[in-house]
């Protein structure tokens, strides 16, 4: 078996594409926002449907911008922890 950083080197670990299960709250909003959306979509003329499609792309792309930004200050922390306690007399 390879070490994390062997799987990481070959392209193994992804992160970001890796399967989260969604929980019920998530899973319930997410329909909340498909319906709004829908419901919204149907009131709008062309011109406010291409507005609207902008919007959703640059709210997308804001949100991965986030994820990957939470992601790196997270994988910081966890290496500072394991510096920490590696440091540690016990």
């Amino acid at each position: 078996m390879n070490s994390i950083l062997e799987e990481l080197w070959y392209g193994n670990i992804c992160p970001n594409t890796e399967w989260r299960e969604t929980t019920k709250e998530a899973k319930m909003l997410m329909g909340y926002i498909s319906d709004h959306y829908d419901s919204l979509q149907s009131t709008l003329t062309n011109k406010q449907k291409e507005m609207l499609e902008k919007f959703t792309d640059c709210h997308a792309e804001l949100a991965d911008i986030n994820e990957r930004e939470i992601f790196v200050y997270a994988f910081k922390l966890g290496a500072r922890i394991a510096i920490e306690m590696l440091s540690l007399d016990i």
